[in-house]
């Protein structure tokens, strides 16, 4: 028995635009939230600050 698939649909039945299109969306929404969380954090650091914590903690490291 033969099974006819549809061009624009999978064998199991789905629908390869909508799929293509619902993870354009996700993308999208992804990349815009990312930025938003970036320069949320990246505003509160202090990066000079970081870089002593850093330099400290290696130093703890090589010392033990």
């Amino acid at each position: 028995m033969a099974n006819k698939q549809q061009p624009n649909q999978t064998a199991s039945g789905t629908n390869i635009q909508n799929v293509k299109k619902q993870n354009q969306k996700a993308a999208k929404g992804q990349q815009s939230q990312q930025g938003q969380f970036g320069t949320e954090f990246a505003s509160e650091t202090n990066a000079q600050e970081v870089r002593k914590q850093n330099q400290k903690a290696q130093q703890n490291k090589q010392n033990k």
